[in-house]
């Protein structure tokens, strides 16, 4: 735990940005801070004026709601930008869902690789589920990736539909909550039934064949 002295973050939601603050240093009143705003949906060209403050030498802070800014968050293409600006960037992190999960799944920890969110279409998504269970035996590698939380069951029935009885999944939801939940199966055993409420909680899956 640390106390922040910079006066300025930039955020993806302000709301839990100032929560957040406001727990790891009471004595200051979060009111008082200036957030901007910088997520999926910030054009490009408007990443120069939030690295504003930087060049006028201040110092700004960059939290991310994951925990771990610039690791599967919009603030990697920020930090890029600093480094072509020569601006010092200072690295502190948080709990990582990505890493949690792979740390709590029993799955390969030598070698994974994250994918994001897959496809949404249906045919489309199937190949890709396919493509990440060949990858994952061939060069035995976990496969981490997302879903959209109000997705999430989609996407265990299409992994039970068209994985190996032998691959196993590992589902983890909620991490670091009260209801945190990690779950590593067959799929022969997901396919038994018995799954957890996973329904729009944030959840990581990890594949492994």
């Amino acid at each position: 735990m640390f106390k922040y002295c910079q006066q300025k973050f930039i955020v993806e939601h302000p709301k839990t940005a100032r929560h957040f603050l406001k727990l790891i240093n009471p004595q200051r009143a979060v009111q008082t801070l200036k957030l901007e705003v910088l997520d999926e949906h910030t054009p490009a060209g408007e990443l120069e004026a939030l690295l504003a403050p930087l060049l006028a030498g201040e110092d700004v802070g960059l939290l991310s709601e994951a925990g771990c800014p610039a690791v599967a968050d919009p603030g990697g293409a920020l930090v890029r930008l600093a480094h072509r600006r020569q601006i010092r960037v200072v690295p502190f992190v948080g709990p990582s869902s990505i890493l949690l999960a792979l740390m709590a799944s029993g799955l390969n920890g030598q070698r994974f690789r994250f994918h994001g969110y897959l496809p949404v279409a249906q045919d489309l998504r199937n190949r890709k589920i396919l493509e990440l269970e060949k990858n994952a035996i061939a060069a035995d590698e976990t496969q981490i990736f997302i879903e959209t939380p109000y997705r999430n069951l989609k996407l265990l029935e299409a992994l039970v539909q068209q994985c190996r009885a032998q691959t196993d999944v590992c589902v983890a939801c909620n991490l670091t909550q009260s209801d945190e939940l990690v779950l590593t199966r067959t799929i022969g055993e997901w396919r038994s039934g018995n799954w957890p409420d996973m329904q729009k909680k944030p959840t990581v899956f990890l594949l492994h064949g």
